[in-house]
């Protein structure tokens, strides 16, 4: 696969605390000239991102992160008001101690909402594998896909561990009709990504990506 195509799947990501609109701009700058699928960036620079890029990239935030356990209410809140700042793709983070507790109804009840908000907007459902059973990632498998959600997707970046293999063929496996799989966290070279393809990811949340296609552009490859 040719790396052209491996950036077509990319959510080019920067979700680092310490991040500025330089950088963010950057990203955005990026993710057009390599034709990522969208940049995912923090909420408060969506607005402005948005201005910058008109209808050249998509724009995609994170709602409930990285932790997950926000109240509804407030997920609902941070959701609609990043697609009225333009937001075009939301990845939300389940709250994991409910589904720890077996607390099902209200994941999915939680789910089903923000997908309502979103409308035809999508919807990306975190469910932090290394935090997980298989039993847990298979149920929230079946959850997701009831919720209506687009995408089940395997890790914040921001705990443990990352995206493996053995997740992604584990949801590919167990998610219904019309639900697709990101992977991120840890993908860190093109073999990485083109194995996660393989194995059904859709999406790839990552940044390493667009460096090795800069690298390939500066050594003339790409």
């Amino acid at each position: 696969m040719h790396i052209s195509e491996i950036l077509k799947k990319c959510d080019h990501t920067l979700l680092a605390q310490s991040a500025t609109w330089e950088e963010i701009k950057a990203i955005c700058d990026d993710g057009i000239k390599y034709s990522t699928a969208s940049v995912c960036i923090p909420a408060a620079y969506v607005k402005q991102a948005k201005e910058y890029v008109g209808d050249k990239l998509k724009i995609c935030t994170v709602i409930g992160f990285p932790n997950g356990y926000s109240t509804t209410a407030t997920k609902l809140f941070e959701c609609a008001d990043a697609l009225s700042n333009g937001a075009d793709e939301i990845d939300t983070v389940i709250n994991i101690g409910y589904l720890k507790s077996r607390r099902y109804e209200e994941i999915l009840y939680e789910l089903t909402e923000l997908k309502k908000v979103c409308g035809d907007k999508i919807l990306k459902v975190i469910i932090e594998t290394c935090l997980l059973t298989d039993e847990e990632k298979i149920k929230m498998c079946g959850i997701v896909t009831e919720s209506g959600a687009d995408y089940i997707k395997t890790s914040t970046g921001f705990s443990k561990g990352g995206a493996t293999k053995e997740d992604v063929a584990l949801f590919a496996k167990h998610i219904g009709k019309g639900v697709r799989i990101k992977a991120a966290g840890g993908i860190s070279s093109l073999e990485d990504a083109e194995a996660f393809i393989a194995l059904g990811a859709d999406r790839l949340g990552t940044s390493r990506i667009v460096k090795i296609a800069k690298n390939l552009a500066d050594d003339g490859s790409y």
